[in-house]
């Protein structure tokens, strides 16, 4: 007798399920506007023009520990191309893990710290690391969730640098 309840809860969340889906590849990166370790806002579509590696991490995901670096090594690579990294910690406790890791490992691009609102837009962000690269025209063009392989996606990055961004 407690399956009918369940089931009737269930497909009252359904509609709620579905608007938690992930964007798909070709569509527009919901925009946000959160503050880095400085206090400065960082704002997604202000990077319009610019092909972003957006990367949501945590400072206890190992497979994110891993991929940081390759991401400061891209950023140095090709910010002159028009690259732009945003780091967007998960973190639960927020500044207070995040700093400690900043000062330690020196990332050369911005990291914000993600909140609920943020990770539902985006699809519930089913694991870390989960990384996207955004077009020049603000439209997500990869969606990676774990660990990317880095050879692969340093040729997707070059790929779209070397696209224009439309008129």
């Amino acid at each position: 007798m407690l399956l009918r309840p369940f089931a009737v809860a269930l497909v009252a969340m359904c509609p709620l399920l579905a608007s938690q889906t992930a964007p798909q590849l070709g569509q527009s990166a919901p925009d946000f506007t959160l503050t880095d370790s400085a206090g400065s806002p960082v704002k997604l579509s202000a990077y319009k023009g610019k092909v972003v590696l957006l990367d949501f991490w945590a400072t206890w995901c190992g497979g994110c520990k891993v991929e940081i670096p390759w991401y400061v090594e891209f950023q140095n690579k090709y910010r002159n191309d028009g690259l732009a990294a945003i780091g967007v910690s998960m973190d639960d406790d927020g500044w207070k893990s995040v700093k400690p890791f900043l000062e330690e490992h020196k990332l050369n691009y911005p990291v914000v710290i993600g909140n609920q609102d943020l990770a539902s837009r985006y699809g519930g962000l089913p694991s870390l690391p989960m990384t996207l690269l955004i077009d020049r025209n603000g439209k997500i063009a990869e969606s990676h969730a774990g660990m990317v392989d880095k050879d692969a996606f340093e040729n997707k990055i070059k790929t779209l640098l070397h696209e224009s961004p439309a008129k």
